[in-house]
C-alpha cells in the first residue's frame, strides 16, 4: 500500500513537472498550478531535477504553495533559491508577482514595486485573466502603500473590467476610498475615460455642502455617466449616502466668547466661520441663518439652550471654553445637537447630541505615528516639552505608535536649552560609544582615534516643540553625530514666516500642517487673507477651524452614521470617531534650504 502511495506521489510530481515544462511552442511558459504534492515533495523533486530550469520552476511552485498556506517566511526563503533568469517570461511574471506579494506582507511597498519592474511584466497582458488580476492588484496595493494614490487608482480602474461579482464591488469600493484621499488639485481633470469619471464624481460630491446636495450630485452624475462602472454599481459608501435622510438645517447658533482671555481666538474662529457662510451664499447654496451668542456673558447653559430653542436654532456651534465643554460632556443628553469647539478630558463619551472639534495636539501626534509607519519606520525616540502638554502629546504618540506595532525606545522632556546636548546624547547613547573607545584605549595602551557613534536601532525622532526649541534641537543632533536621523514633527515648529533664515537649521525635518498653511491657492483662504492678513500666519489655523466648523455643521449625522467618510477641510481631512470627536489627518511638508516643500500624501 505504501509503495502504491509513493508511486502515486511520484506520478503527481512528474505530472506537475511536465505541466510546468510543457508547451515548448509557447514563449511564455506554463505557470505553476496548485500542486497535489507537499512543499517538501516539491523541494525534493527540485533537488533531483535534471535541469536548472526544472528545479527553478518546482521551487517557484513550492514558494507559491508556502505563501498560500500562510507561511510567508518559508515562501520568501524558497523564492531566493529560484533562478528567475532561467524561467520563461510568463513564469518570470509569476515569480515577480509572488515576490511583490511577499514584500507587501512585510510592509515594504518599494521592494514590491521594484519586483514588479521586471522586464517580463511587459508581457502581462498575454497571460491568463487570473494572473493579470493578481499582478495588477498587488501593484495597486503597493502604489497605495507608497503614497502614489493616483497611480494606484489608475491600476484599479484598469483591472476593473477583468473583475466580476464581489471582486468587482470590492475594487469599486477601493477606488472610491482612494479617490476620496486625493487632494483637490489632483481631482481636476477633463478626461472622459473611466478614471476621469471617478474624478468628476468625487468633484461633484466634494463640492456639495449638505447631504441633500450630495445625494443630488450622485444622481446627476449617474444620469450623465450611465455606462460608467460606478454608475452601474455604486460603491457601498455612496449607496449608503444616497439612503440617508436628514432634516434640512435652517438655523445655527454660534456660541463664542466676545470678551476675556479667549476673545482673540474666538474672533478668528468667528471670522473663518462667517467667511465660509458668505462663500456658500455666493455659491447660491441657500445656507442656514446664523445667530451669534456671547458665551462670555452666559450665566447658565440651560438658559442659553432655552433661548436658542425659542429662536428656532437646530444646531449649536460652540462653546469654546473647556470648562463649558466639560460641563456639557457630563450631561445625559442635550436639548439641541451641539458641535463644541474644544475637547473635554478623556472619559465618558458624553451625550449623543454632543460632538467635539478642536486643533488637538494629540491628533498631530497620532498623525506622526500614522505617517512614520506608512513610511516604513518601526522604532522611534521622542522629544517633547516638559509639562502637562508635552506629557499628553507623548502619551498620544506612544499609544498610537505601539498600537501599530512600533517601538518607542526612549523619550526626553525638553526644559532648559543648556541641557539639550546631554539629552540628545542620552537619547542616542553617544556616551556609550565614547566609553567603549576609552576602554579600548586603556586595554591597548595607545591613543585610539574614535568618533562617537549613535545607536543604530533608531528609525526616526518624534518631535513636538516650539520654533525656538526646534531650531536648537536639530543643530544639536548634528553636533551630537545624530544628524542623519529623520525627524517627524508636529506643526508647532512652523509659523509660515517669510524669514527663510530661521528655517535653515530645520533642514530635512518633516512636519504635519493644516492645508490652510500649505495651500496658499485655496480661493476661500485667499479671500480671508486679503481681508485679515494675520490669517496667513499661525493664527490661520484658527480661521481654518472656523471654516471647517461651518462645513461640518450640516454633515455631522452623515459622519456619525458613516464613520469611514471624511470631509476635506482646511484644518485637515476630517472624520468622526465613535466618541463623536472630530479627528484630523494632515498633509505633510519638509524643510528644504529654508523653504517648505509639500510631500506626497500617503494612504489613510
Amino acid at each position: 500500500m505504501i509503495a502504491c502511495l509513493r508511486l502515486f506521489s511520484a506520478l503527481c510530481l512528474a505530472a506537475l513537472l511536465a505541466a510546468c515544462a510543457s508547451s515548448p511552442s509557447s514563449s511564455l511558459g506554463e505557470l505553476p498550478r496548485t500542486p497535489d504534492a507537499s512543499i517538501e515533495q516539491l523541494l525534493d523533486q527540485a533537488a533531483a531535477a535534471k535541469t536548472p530550469e526544472q528545479a527553478s520552476l518546482l521551487r517557484l511552485s513550492a514558494a507559491d504553495l508556502a505563501n498560500r498556506q500562510n507561511n510567508p517566511g518559508r515562501a520568501a526563503q524558497i523564492l531566493t533559491q529560484v533562478q528567475i533568469e532561467l524561467l520563461k517570461p510568463g513564469q518570470q511574471v509569476f515569480a515577480a508577482t509572488l515576490d511583490a506579494e511577499l514584500a507587501m506582507g512585510r510592509n515594504q511597498p518599494k521592494a514590491a514595486l521594484t519586483a514588479l519592474s521586471h522586464p517580463s511584466l511587459q508581457r502581462l497582458s498575454e497571460l491568463s485573466v487570473e494572473q493579470q488580476i493578481r499582478t495588477h492588484t498587488v501593484r495597486a496595493r503597493a502604489l497605495e502603500a507608497d503614497g502614489q494614490i493616483l497611480p494606484a487608482i489608475s491600476e484599479r480602474v484598469f483591472v476593473g473590467p477583468l473583475l466580476q461579482g464581489n471582486d468587482l464591488s470590492a475594487n469599486n469600493d477601493a477606488i472610491w476610498k482612494l479617490v476620496g484621499a486625493l487632494p483637490p488639485e489632483q481631482l481636476q481633470s477633463n478626461a472622459t475615460d473611466d478614471l476621469g469619471g471617478w474624478l468628476s464624481l468625487a468633484r461633484s460630491i466634494k463640492g456639495a455642502g449638505t447631504l441633500e446636495q450630495q445625494q443630488a450630485a450622485i444622481d446627476t452624475w449617474k444620469a450623465q455617466n450611465p455606462k460608467h462602472p460606478a454608475a452601474i454599481q455604486l460603491p457601498a459608501t455612496l449607496a449608503q449616502l444616497r439612503a440617508l435622510t436628514s432634516e434640512p438645517l435652517t438655523k445655527i447658533a454660534l456660541l463664542l466668547p466676545q470678551e476675556g482671555p479667549l476673545a482673540a481666538v474666538a474672533k478668528a474662529l468667528r471670522e473663518g466661520f462667517m467667511a465660509a457662510h458668505y462663500q456658500a451664499q455666493q455659491a447660491g447654496q441657500n445656507p442656514p441663518a446664523i445667530q451669534v451668542f456671547d458665551s462670555s456673558r452666559l450665566t447658565s447653559m440651560d438658559e442659553f439652550y432655552r433661548e436658542a430653542q425659542a429662536a428656532g436654532v437646530q444646531l449649536v456651534v460652540g462653546p469654546l471654553e473647556k470648562p463649558l465643554v466639560k460641563q456639557l460632556s457630563t450631561r445625559p443628553q442635550l436639548p439641541i445637537t451641539t458641535l463644541a469647539l474644544n475637547y473635554s478630558d478623556a472619559g465618558p463619551e458624553g451625550p449623543q447630541q454632543l460632538f467635539q472639534f478642536g486643533l488637538s495636539a494629540e491628533d498631530e501626534a497620532r498623525e506622526v505615528a500614522r505617517r512614520a509607519w506608512a513610511d516604513g519606520k518601526r522604532s522611534a525616540v521622542a522629544m517633547v516639552p516638559k509639562g502637562e502638554w508635552g506629557d499628553r502629546v507623548l502619551d498620544a504618540f506612544r499609544q498610537s505608535w505601539q498600537a501599530k506595532g512600533g517601538t518607542l525606545i526612549a523619550a526626553e522632556h525638553v526644559d532648559q536649552p543648556v541641557a539639550l546636548a546631554q539629552q540628545v546624547a542620552d537619547l542616542f547613547q553617544l556616551r556609550n560609544s565614547e566609553g567603549r573607545a576609552q576602554r579600548l584605549q586603556s586595554t591597548v595602551g595607545t591613543q585610539v582615534a574614535a568618533q562617537p557613534t549613535r545607536r543604530q536601532d533608531i528609525d526616526f525622532m518624534f518631535l513636538a516643540a516650539t520654533p525656538q526649541q526646534a531650531q536648537q534641537i536639530k543643530p544639536t543632533m548634528v553636533f551630537q553625530y545624530a544628524g542623519d536621523v529623520p525627524v517627524y514633527a508636529t506643526s508647532h515648529l512652523f509659523t509660515n514666516s517669510n524669514d527663510h533664515a530661521q528655517y535653515m537649521d530645520l533642514n530635512g525635518v518633516r512636519f504635519c500642517e493644516t492645508p490652510w498653511l500649505l495651500n496658499a491657492n485655496d480661493p476661500l483662504r485667499q479671500q480671508v487673507v486679503t481681508q485679515w492678513p494675520q490669517a496667513s500666519g499661525s493664527l490661520g489655523r484658527l480661521y481654518a477651524m472656523g471654516v471647517d466648523a461651518y462645513r461640518l455643521a450640516p454633515r455631522l449625522g452623515q459622519l456619525k452614521t458613516m464613520p469611514e467618510s471624511r470631509i476635506d477641510g482646511l484644518s485637515g481631512s476630517l472624520s468622526i470617531n465613535p466618541a463623536r470627536r472630530v479627528e484630523r489627518q494632515l498633509p505633510w511638508a519638509e524643510f528644504v534650504d529654508g523653504k517648505i516643500q509639500r510631500l506626497p500624501d500617503t494612504a489613510q
